[in-house]
């Protein structure tokens, strides 16, 4: 194996762990629930206050890893990351009343977060050229597929210990990451320039003065995927506990499968789309409407232990169609000298849609869950087409300012 196929596969570690943050609760919201005496809102909450944090804070961070480099803000994040959960965790195992320090806890996680998967994904980026790029963003992206597919599992079989063990099990896992970065990962020599952050910011500015459309829809088409995906999940975690009378293990497997067809498709739509070298927005169109077919099929299987599974899949299935057709888009948009500023942003929206998607969920559930599901899915559709009609897939694989593969 290539040293730079290992150095992937040990950043690939990276969004394995952060996904973590957030699917591995999800299985556990009805005993938080009932635990700490929540609402549905409340306990969404916990995703919010983890992601919101991040979203606001990764641009930010983008531009420090663009000016001093990007190890030297993955590992202390990984450190950062660890002692959020282990300050969620300690509330919930000493205190009474811990659920606004779990919260608090979060927030730290949130942050710690924030330097660490969108910045892996611009050093994945700086390592390889246009065409294998794309390899790697399937690679990485198939990693956070396989975080969410164990995550459940791996939650419901912690959680058996005591609920808030998961939140330990952060602190536990983010040390071996960070020193598996530190010594096994090495940056692309390369000159970094001491340009002041208004500047960064015009050069930014440019970019999107260039490409902002196609940026904005390839950022929408992220945004969406996620929304729907984390607000399906929080759904469907309720609904196998008051529907099917499911826990444990059970529980998670179930909740694995939209997240093992999204891996698998992730990692073999990055392969294919190395392969041919373009189709980057045919695969964004099909995978929006698949998400946005199966989000119009599943409140007609709700109740259907083996149909809706099926369903789920699909929904899977589409989201791994587009995901890593639009990092490589983001990640080629512009050169290593402003990628961790694009994929930064990139990365907000990302946090930004795993933050909505479980209270705006649980909200639309108190409506009417049929048009929480066929809403959703209308939005999926929406912005499938107009992402195809406006993409201009060409020009957004070509690095602002420079040559392409660059």
């Amino acid at each position: 194996m290539s040293e730079k196929k290992t150095m992937i596969l040990i950043l690939s570690t990276v969004p394995f762990l952060m996904v973590l943050g957030n699917s591995m609760l999800i299985p556990e919201f009805p005993t938080i629930k009932t635990e700490l005496q929540l609402s549905g809102l409340q306990v969404g909450l916990l995703i919010t206050f983890f992601s919101a944090p991040a979203a606001l804070v990764i641009p930010f961070l983008g531009y420090l890893s663009d000016r001093i480099g990007r190890k030297i803000i993955i590992v202390p994040s990984l450190l950062l990351y660890g002692l959020g959960g282990a300050v969620a965790g300690f509330a919930a195992a000493f205190l009474s009343s811990p659920y606004f320090l779990i919260l608090g806890g979060r927030v730290v996680q949130g942050l710690g977060a924030a330097g660490t998967a969108p910045i892996a994904m611009a050093l994945a980026g700086d390592l390889f050229q246009t065409k294998e790029r794309s390899e790697s963003m399937g690679i990485l992206e198939a990693a956070n597929g396989i975080g969410k597919v164990l995550s459940p599992i791996i939650g419901s079989a912690v959680a058996l210990i005591v609920w808030y063990a998961l939140f330990f099990s952060y602190a536990l896992l983010s040390l071996p990451v960070a020193l598996l970065i530190w010594f096994f990962v090495q940056e692309p020599a390369g000159k970094r320039e001491k340009e002041s952050f208004s500047n960064y910011l015009h050069t930014i500015a440019s970019i999107f003065e260039e490409k902002g459309v196609s940026l904005f829809f390839n950022f929408l088409g992220g945004l969406v995927v996620l929304f729907i995906l984390f607000g399906v999940l929080s759904y469907v975690s309720d609904l196998l506990v008051s529907e099917f009378h499911f826990g444990g293990i059970k529980k998670g497997l179930l909740l694995s499968v939209p997240l093992l067809t999204m891996s698998i498709t992730a990692y073999l739509t990055g392969l294919y789309l190395k392969q041919k070298d373009r189709f980057f927005k045919l695969s964004y169109f099909i995978g929006l409407m698949v998400v946005g077919i199966s989000m119009g099929i599943l409140p007609l299987c709700c109740h259907n232990l083996f149909v809706f599974p099926l369903i789920l899949g699909l929904l899977g299935l589409g989201s791994g169609l587009v995901l890593p057709a639009v990092n490589t888009m983001v990640t080629s948009a512009a050169r290593s000298e402003q990628r961790g500023g694009i994929t930064s942003l990139y990365g907000s929206v990302r946090f930004a849609g795993v933050a909505l998607g479980p209270p705006a969920f649980a909200l639309l559930q108190e409506v009417n869950v049929t048009f929480m599901f066929l809403g959703s899915g209308g939005l999926a559709l929406a912005a499938g087409v107009l992402g195809f009609l406006l993409i201009r897939e060409k020009a957004v694989l070509q690095p602002a300012g420079g040559s392409a593969g660059a």
